[in-house]
């Protein structure tokens, strides 16, 4: 070993020693053995958490050599109260025994009695970063000392056996929520007695008596903490805490338990699956419950996922494959402060029996003769409903907030089609409804225009509104046409880049397809239609000059492009299996958008499943649609279904002047320059101009002139087809004998040009 790596453990040794002489610690201090050279303390572990290595008995309580501390012989527990003491001459009698030392393995250092304390609770509470009251500051220790330096960004050191740091006692609950915030369990361990009764006591040599008083998550942030809050609130204009740091509101914190139903083996196999879900507010006492059968999507659970927005998750520690991916797939893409917690529990506890003797032993607690209908109400629940409550209920015992279980009257159903309009999860995303696409945050959303709330209750019953609108009376097939038509309408989110729009949806019309230029305006302007139907249908004002719009019962979207890498799914997947989810759901009375569908693979194919998915829609389920589309033979439709179907597009101007310099070389190509109105406009728009995007994007100048020359060679070639196809269409007129058979089949032909 070099001379300075032997030098530089003694430094730092000088070092700590300084430092704790400016420590508060409320733990009397320990006189050093002189006998023990410094450098038989270089080999402590600088990481260290070896509660598993001690054994914890009453025997092998000894002193540290470090402390000199002794046990009282009173007690009979580890690490009860008054068990350790500084008396020199109890140190004595005890050096005389046989009894083992109660020492770190691998160190072979013997702890000190509030280590011994911290081993102890750090046993019984393995999963929580724990923070121990000393004097005037909390300390953390072993690994949960480096989580808290690398979270909080605070100082982390050697002190003895662990590696240690410490907050002050007034900053406790800023520092805790910031840890809950980043996904980990917290525990508060606060003395029981102070230093002046102690100083009076018969146990005034021993080490303070401390209590595990409080455990934290995302979802049981909740208490006395609150009244903290309120302080820090209070006190900001003087004491310089940060706004981040104030603690944002609680009563949406839910914590949701999932539980599938196993037993159907054959469905199991087919990855559709009954799933029961509990969820609960510990804030604000509330308790929902729902079951549904799901497919391999796992878009209901999805749905439900993303309308209570949960930031913790109580689920079985084993689960099928397709829900532990689609698990996977919810927590990872949320910001990493907002990732949603999940806390396993053993699969026994959602076993059907367990779950049934448990829930019945619970209730049979607290509830009298005069409650025991409400009881038959629980227990005649679906199967995973019971083993999803009785997993929360041994959860929340864990912090002590199971009392808001005890009235059964306060579960409630989560979800019911015959109350309330159908938003699932991909139109609460597409739709931006309670996050923005962007960075998946709240600024930007529906729910963050609309909030002008003053109190967190009007704020939940808002965000319920907005998530559930309410249908006034269930929609029967008799009810006459809904309509939808708003003149003068405006895009809620992007209020500032829309203009004036006319109406949409004419008297009869069922249908309208969109075309127009790329970056043209189509997806904000369905996006507006859905935004404002949802405004109207919760008795809110809607931004536009007048509109008439009526009930619907369900609004499914399909738009966006992007793959699912967790569950397996390419972008062409996805984009199929909700279009399959639309056509199982939406019903006549549903509003429908389907934005693009069919851009996933070639184009016939891309055609081809438009023009039948679209056709689907108008003849067979009759609902309000809206459908985006860059497939001209789509647009043949309204031929065949004139009453039902219009064409319509966005309106763009294209400069003349650059447009019409072509020469037909490549070198002299130049893509069209177009500027868009925003306005939605009667009629089919015959090009995309999508190289004038590719301009905007500052794609280099070569490659457009490129494209722009390939671009009207394709044209070119298309036209020529067309005119072959014509002349082949003259000719099967002719021939009156197969003239049916045949103009069909140009017809098709034609669609798919």
């Amino acid at each position: 070993i070099s001379p300075r790596k032997r030098l530089r453990p003694r430094m730092v040794l000088k070092s700590l020693e300084k430092l704790k002489e400016f420590c508060c610690d409320s733990e009397l201090p320990y006189s050093r053995a002189p006998a023990i050279p410094p450098q038989g303390r270089l080999a402590i572990l600088p990481k260290c958490t070896d509660f598993e290595d001690i054994s914890l008995n009453a025997k092998h309580i000894v002193p540290s050599e470090d402390s000199s501390c002794q046990m009282n012989q009173k007690g009979g527990s580890l690490f009860g109260l008054a068990h350790f003491s500084l008396s020199n001459k109890s140190h004595e009698s005890l050096q005389s025994t046989s009894e083992p030392k109660p020492t770190n393995r691998r160190t072979k250092s013997i702890y000190t009695p509030l280590e011994m304390q911290y081993l102890e609770m750090k046993e019984q509470h393995k999963d929580a970063i724990l923070c121990i009251e000393c004097g005037y500051k909390y300390r953390f220790f072993g690994e949960d000392a480096e989580i808290a330096a690398r979270e909080l960004n605070i100082y982390c050191h050697l002190d003895h056996n662990f590696m240690t740091a410490s907050i002050p006692t007034h900053r406790l609950f800023v520092h805790v929520r910031r840890l809950v915030a980043k996904g980990h369990k917290v525990g508060v361990a606060k003395q029981t007695e102070t230093a002046a009764l102690k100083a009076i006591g018969e146990n005034k040599s021993s080490v303070f008596t401390r209590k595990l008083t409080a455990l934290y998550t995302k979802s049981t942030l909740i208490g006395e903490d609150i009244l903290l809050e309120l302080m820090i609130y209070l006190l900001k204009l003087d004491d310089p805490v940060n706004v981040e740091e104030i603690p944002s509101d609680t009563s949406n914190n839910y914590l949701l338990c999932i539980c599938e139903n196993k037993e159907n083996m054959k469905d199991k196999q087919k990855g559709n699956i009954t799933i029961g879900i509990v969820g609960v507010q510990p804030a604000t006492g509330e308790v929902v419950f729902d079951s549904f059968q799901d497919s391999v999507s796992r878009l209901e659970l999805e749905t439900r996922i993303l309308r209570l927005q949960p930031v913790e998750l109580l689920l079985p520690s084993e689960m099928s494959d397709l829900t532990e991916r689609f698990i996977k797939s919810v927590t990872s893409v949320s910001v990493r402060d907002d990732r949603i917690r999940v806390e396993r529990m053993d699969n026994l506890y959602f076993e059907y029996s367990h779950a049934f003797q448990q829930i019945t032993e619970f209730y049979a607690e607290v509830l009298d003769v005069k409650a025991s209908q409400s009881f038959s109400g629980i227990l005649n629940l679906d199967k995973p409903v019971i083993c999803s409550l009785a997993a929360v209920i041994r959860y929340l015992k864990e912090f002590n907030l199971e009392k808001m279980l005890y009235n059964p009257r306060n579960l409630k159903k989560l979800s019911s089609e015959m109350e309330f309009m159908t938003i699932n999860g991909t139109a609460l995303k597409n739709l931006e409804i309670l996050q923005n696409q962007t960075d998946s945050k709240f600024r930007g959303s529906l729910l963050w225009v609309l909030d002008h709330t003053k109190t967190p209750f009007g704020r939940r019953k808002l965000k319920k509104w907005v998530t559930q609108p309410l249908l006034k009376s269930r929609i029967s097939e008799n009810t006459c046409l809904c309509k939808c038509v708003v003149k003068n309408g405006r895009r809620i989110l992007q209020a500032l880049l829309m203009k004036d729009g006319n109406p949409f949806f004419g008297d009869s019309e069922r249908v309208m397809i969109i075309t127009g230029p790329n970056m043209g305006g189509k997806s904000s302007y369905i996006k507006q239609v859905a935004l404002i139907t949802i405004m109207a249908q919760i008795g809110s004002y809607v931004p536009a000059e007048e509109a008439t719009i009526g009930i619907v019962d369900g609004i499914f979207t399909r738009m966006g492009a992007a793959d699912n890498i967790y569950k397996g799914q390419s972008t062409f997947m996805e984009e199929l299996t909700d279009t399959a989810e639309i056509i199982r759901k939406a019903t006549s009375q549903s509003l429908v958008i389907l934005d693009e569908l069919g851009r996933g693979t070639s184009t016939h194919d891309g055609i081809a499943i438009a023009y039948a998915t679209l056709e689907h829609f108008i003849r067979d389920v009759e609902s309000l649609t809206l459908f985006v589309t860059h497939y001209p033979p789509v647009c043949e439709l309204e031929k065949t279904y004139p009453q039902w179907v219009g064409n319509y597009h966005m309106g763009f101007l294209v400069n003349e002047d650059e447009s019409t310099q072509n020469t037909g070389q490549e070198d002299e190509e130049i893509p069209d320059f177009v500027t868009f109105l925003y306005q939605i406009t009667r009629g089919v728009a015959s090009r995309s101009y999508g190289l004038n995007v590719a301009k905007l994007a500052d794609v280099p100048g070569e490659i457009l002139k490129k494209a722009a020359y390939k671009s009207k060679e394709l044209e070119r070639l298309v036209n020529v087809k067309r005119s072959e196809l014509s002349h082949c269409t003259f000719d099967f007129v002719m021939k009156p004998s197969n003239q049916n058979k045949r103009k069909g089949t140009v017809q098709q032909n034609e669609h798919l040009v």
